[in-house]
């Protein structure tokens, strides 16, 4: 996929959230990283998992869903406040399905593309090639 110039790249998983710029143009995109983020995770998600097993540990999952909506929130906020008007997610499938659960319309709108893979902690140059091979 060509990347705007300007659009956001946000890799996100059950506890961690990178953002990346495009200062390149759509054709050789160069990523920059984004200072870090302080999030609000005070809300565990979508909530109804108040039971804990050894195949589905509530606590690690509750964290893991308000980290999402932690996530999710703040990229509300800089939608909406109009830092970010492109966006394009990676995240793994559970944790893009509890971002999508939290999503504002404007964020929706601003949507370019969504990814269910985890990139966090690779470097700018995998995040390029993820972006060529998954059309």
């Amino acid at each position: 996929m060509l990347l705007p110039h300007g659009a956001m790249i946000a890799l996100i998983d059950g506890e961690k959230f990178e953002l990346y710029r495009n200062s390149g143009t759509e054709a050789a995109p160069e990523l920059t990283l984004q200072p870090a983020v302080k999030l609000d995770e005070h809300n565990k998600g979508s909530g109804g998992r108040h039971y804990s097993s050894a195949g589905n540990p509530a606590e690690s999952r509750q964290s893991e869903d308000g980290h999402a909506a932690g996530v999710a929130s703040w990229l509300n906020a800089e939608v909406l406040a109009h830092r970010i008007d492109k966006l394009v997610v990676f995240a793994d499938p559970r944790t893009l399905g509890e971002l999508r659960k939290h999503y504002h319309k404007m964020t929706e709108q601003a949507l370019l593309k969504e990814y269910h893979k985890d990139l966090v902690g690779r470097p700018p140059e995998q995040i390029i090639a993820a972006l060529r091979e998954t059309h």
